[in-house]
C-alpha cells in the first residue's frame, strides 16, 4: 500500500506554508517548482560542496515529488544528524514509506528500497525511544529475511543467521542460522565468519572454527574487533597446541587467498 500522500503532507508541515519559488541555483534556473531530478542533482551537488541546509531544502521538494533517491537521502540525513538535529522517527517514516511502495524486478532504485529494508529492521529491533515505534523482534527478523532470501545482501544474511541462533523474534535453529551466516561468510562478511567459526568450534569442528574466527579478525572493521577477540582468545586457549597451529596456518592461507 503506498503511503506517498502521507509523507508529501508530512514534509509540507516541515516546509510550511507555502512560499514563492526559491532559486536554489539561479544559473542553472532550479528552484522549488523544478523537476524532482534537478532538485535531487542540486541537493546531491550541495551536499558534496557541504551546503547541507541547501541539500536538504532540495532534498524535501524531491521527495514531494517522489523521488526516491532523494527521500533516501532524506531519510539517512535525519538518521545520521547529517545537516539536521538527528531524528530517527522521521527517518524511520520516509524508511518505512520507501520500503511500503516496493520495488519493481530490475529496478534502479533496488538500492534504496533495500536499505530502506534494513534500516527498518535496525529500528524494530532496538525501537526508537519517545516514539510510537516500539521493539519488534518478530517483524525485525522478518524484513531481515526479505533483504537477505530476495536481494542476498549479506548484512542482512548475516543479522538474519544471529537472530535465529539468539532465537530473537522467532525460533532457535541452529542449522537455519548456521546457513544465513554461511552464505554472508561467503559473500566476505568478517563478523558471519566469526560468528560461524565460533559456531562450528563448538561442534568439534577445532580447526575450522578457529581459523574462521582468526581469519576474521584480521579483516573485521575496528568496531567488530573486541567481541571478535574476545571469542577467537577464548577458542585460541581451549585448543591444544597442534589444532592451534593448524588452524592459524590455514587461516593465513585463507587471508592469502583472499577466502572467508
Amino acid at each position: 500500500m503506498s503511503r506517498t500522500g502521507f509523507l508529501c503532507a508530512a514534509l509540507a508541515l516541515t516546509l510550511g506554508v507555502a512560499s514563492p519559488a526559491l532559486a536554489f541555483d539561479p544559473d542553472a534556473g532550479v528552484t522549488r517548482e523544478s523537476g524532482p531530478f534537478d532538485l535531487f542533482k542540486f541537493g546531491f551537488s550541495a551536499y558534496k560542496k557541504g551546503r547541507k541546509d541547501e541539500a536538504v531544502e532540495a532534498y524535501k521538494y524531491a521527495a514531494e515529488k517522489g523521488h526516491s533517491g532523494a527521500r533516501w537521502a532524506l531519510a539517512n540525513m535525519y538518521a545520521y544528524g547529517d545537516g539536521v538535529v538527528e531524528n530517527d522517527y522521521a527517518a524511520f517514516k520516509i524508511y518505512d514509506d520507501i520500503a511500503r511502495q516496493g520495488i519493481e524486478p530490475g529496478s534502479q532504485d533496488t538500492g534504496y528500497f533495500v536499505n530502506a529494508l534494513l534500516s527498518l529492521a535496525t529500528y524494530y529491533q532496538r525501537g526508537i525511544p519517545d516514539s510510537p515505534i516500539k521493539p519488534d523482534l518478530s517483524t525485525a527478523r522478518q524484513l531481515y529475511f526479505q533483504a537477505a532470501s530476495a536481494f542476498g545482501v549479506p548484512e542482512a544474511q548475516y543479522r538474519l543467521g544471529r537472530m535465529i541462533l539468539e532465537g530473537e523474534g522467532g525460533a532457535n535453529n541452529l542449522q537455519q542460522a548456521k546457513k544465513w551466516l554461511n552464505r554472508a561468510r561467503v559473500s566476505g562478511h568478517p563478523a558471519a565468519a566469526a560468528l560461524l567459526g565460533n559456531v562450528v568450534f563448538g561442534e568439534g569442528q577445532v580447526v575450522r572454527g578457529l581459523a574462521f574466527m582468526t581469519a576474521a579478525l584480521e579483516r573485521s572493521p575496528s568496531a567488530d574487533k573486541p567481541w571478535i577477540r574476545g571469542m577467537q582468545e577464548r577458542a585460541f586457549s581451549l585448543a591444544d597446541e597442534a589444532d592451534r597451529r593448524t588452524a592459524i596456518a590455514l587461516a593465513q592461507d585463507m587471508l592469502d587467498k583472499g577466502l572467508n
